[in-house]
């Protein structure tokens, strides 16, 4: 049985902006908190009020394919989008929370249009001008922060892609970055390259960037 895909229930936390006459909502997400390589990547997105692409939602549930296809029309359609990169440099420097939370600050600040709101997937304490809500499992429950999350997966997978040419030890292009056996092999075999995140392979001994 075909799941049915439900456009308004996907904008109900937008809804409740849209009437009190706040249309420009929008929507951020994060991708790559929890890898061992590459920078976090955050992208935040004011879809149109009238949007109607079907099969928007957490990035994690729509296969690769789907997420590029996906990918094109968001960025068509939007009324505006900003993807920002923090490096596995600043997320040693900072910790991977405040890495995150800057990441995602950045993308908001930086849209062409200044959003009335922005609904955040889970994450709170960001340095905006604006009105933000968090919403836990943000990216499954809003339209608006799943098609941030697809920005930011896509974007986040080309990139490690790219790695993987220059670093094709450590399987990037399949893992992205995460501890796969694979990768974790690598690691312990050939060492860190230099888009590993220092404070996240510690197990690899404090002299493996030496």
């Amino acid at each position: 049985m075909k799941n049915f895909y439900n456009i308004e229930e996907k904008k109900k936390y937008e809804k409740e902006y849209y009437d009190q006459g706040l249309f420009l909502v929008g929507g951020a997400d994060e991708v790559g908190r929890g890898p061992l390589a590459g920078p976090v990547v955050c992208a935040a997105v004011i879809m149109p009020m009238d949007c109607q692409i079907e099969g928007i939602d957490d990035s994690k549930k729509i296969s690769e394919k789907k997420r590029e296809e996906l990918y094109d029309k968001i960025i068509q359609e939007a009324v505006a989008y900003d993807i920002e990169f923090v490096d596995e440099k600043i997320i040693y420097e900072i910790n991977i929370l405040n890495a995150t939370k800057l990441c995602m600050s950045r993308a908001i600040n930086n849209l062409k249009v200044k959003p009335d709101v922005m609904l955040i997937d889970a994450l709170e304490g960001l340095d905006v001008g604006c009105k933000t809500k968090a919403i836990i499992k943000g990216d499954a429950l809003s339209y608006n922060i799943g098609a941030a999350s697809i920005i930011a997966k896509v974007t986040r997978d080309r990139y490690m892609k790219e790695m993987d040419k220059k670093y094709h030890v450590y399987g990037f292009a399949k893992n992205k970055g995460y501890g796969t056996k694979e990768h974790m092999d690598a690691l312990k075999k050939y060492g860190p390259c230099e888009i590993h995140r220092r404070s996240f392979i510690k197990f690899l001994g404090e002299n493996c960037y030496e």
